[in-house]
């Protein structure tokens, strides 16, 4: 894009919107600051059950994990911080790793403990880790989690992300009541390490990778569980970990509403759980959780303020950093277009029961093309105004290769 032919879309823009009392630097300076957190697993060749295809040049370290985040914050200014997944990336030299965050201004967002794997472990987490019936193994998997607040505490991180595999596979194999009574108690005891200044995330999940039945299968049951533990526990939402056709966007608003919304992992789907490219299947449904989120914002400033954003998606058959630079950029415009909604018609046809009039209001913004408004906030940020073009200019995956070798797959993973 030549930058007369920006200047001119720019202008038109400003146009369009102003003719509609919006001000397009107010819009520019908040699309500047939204900023999505990147999982340290991101940022190598993604997979599934059936294989894993190593693009070469990934980054063999936690170091170079952060220098991949780096260039993704240099070239699209739409992210300045990592989640780390322990034990796949715990530090060997916490200070060292630190200066590197704090060169390259990257941050430590929350922490993800795992125990869904054994990784060595005395005991197999094989029939569930904080549900298992064996009181030894949930004490493993509670011990497992105060490791990986430690840890995050030693980086500067505020948060711990829980995720439980845990379920049964067939009728009779769990005990579906004590499996939540033990989980519940299991967080009780994470909860109550918790430095004050922390939150627990608490995510959930109908499958995969049990069948028949999982412990936290869905936003109510962790709800149920964040309301026994503490008000800084709250629930995490994976946009994928729903069953098809589901209301995303309903549950957002309902989690905003009563205060219990924690935060988000970013991806798509067209099945289930297939953790695909943010936007790149349902950009409407997108947009919609946006709406919801901005307009709970409207109602209450600090609910969004103690949001998490991270992008969480598998990218087996592309470049990782090409597909999170593209989610990058599909985050922000759904969050640009949610930002043009006309609130006050949008509330007049509701109160009217103006169907019409509502769904028109919805349209307007979404089918508004904002592309040239997300490249002017990351120009005046001082990113690239095409960073995909830029990374496929500079060839940096070859220079990736070339620099770590063709063989080189991303560790801990």
């Amino acid at each position: 894009m030549s930058s007369s032919f920006h200047q001119k879309s720019l202008d038109l823009l400003s146009e369009q919107l102003g003719s509609k009392g919006i001000h397009i630097n107010s819009l520019i300076s908040k699309i500047a600051t939204f900023q999505i957190a990147v999982p340290s697993w991101a940022l190598g060749a993604g997979g599934t059950r059936f294989g894993r295809f190593s693009i070469g040049g990934e980054p063999r370290n936690l170091e170079e994990k952060l220098e991949d985040i780096g260039l993704l914050a240099k070239l699209t200014k739409r992210t300045d911080a990592v989640s780390l997944h322990i034990p796949w990336d715990i530090p060997q030299d916490v200070q060292a790793i630190r200066q590197k965050a704090a060169d390259l201004q990257i941050s430590f967002d929350a922490m993800n403990s795992n125990t869904f794997q054994d990784y060595g472990q005395p005991l197999s987490y094989k029939m569930g880790s904080l549900s298992n019936a064996d009181p030894a193994i949930r004490k493993q998997a509670v011990e497992h989690n105060l490791q990986v607040i430690e840890i995050g505490k030693s980086l500067g991180s505020k948060g711990l992300t829980v995720w439980l595999a845990d379920g049964s596979n067939f009728p009779g194999q769990a005990h579906i009541r004590k499996a939540l009574q033990w989980t519940t108690e299991s967080l009780k005891e994470i909860y109550a390490s918790l430095p004050a200044d922390w939150k627990l995330l608490l995510e959930y999940k109908p499958y995969e990778p049990n069948f028949y039945h999982t412990v936290i299968p869905d936003w109510g049951t962790s709800a149920l569980i964040c309301r026994q533990l503490g008000d800084r526990a709250k629930v995490l939402v994976d946009l994928g970990h729903h069953l098809p056709n589901t209301n995303i966007e309903q549950i957002v608003a309902t989690l905003m509403h009563q205060n219990l919304l924690a935060g988000f992992h970013f991806n798509d789907s067209k099945y289930g759980d297939d953790d695909l490219s943010t936007g790149s299947v349902k950009p409407y449904q997108l947009f919609l959780i946006f709406c919801e989120l901005i307009g709970g914002a409207e109602e209450n400033a600090q609910t969004w303020e103690s949001i998490s954003w991270m992008i969480d998606a598998s990218h087996n058959t592309k470049d990782p950093l090409e597909d999170l630079i593209q989610a990058l950029e599909a985050i922000s415009q759904a969050y640009a277009k949610a930002l043009l909604v006309d609130r006050k018609k949008l509330a007049l046809c509701q109160n009217e029961g103006d169907v019409v009039g509502a769904q028109e209001v919805l349209q307007d913004a979404f089918l508004t093309d904002v592309r040239t408004l997300v490249c002017e906030a990351r120009i005046q940020s001082g990113g690239e105004a095409d960073p995909l073009a830029f990374y496929r200019k500079e060839k940096i995956r070859a220079k990736l290769i070339a620099q770590r070798g063709k063989g080189a797959q991303a560790s801990g993973l």
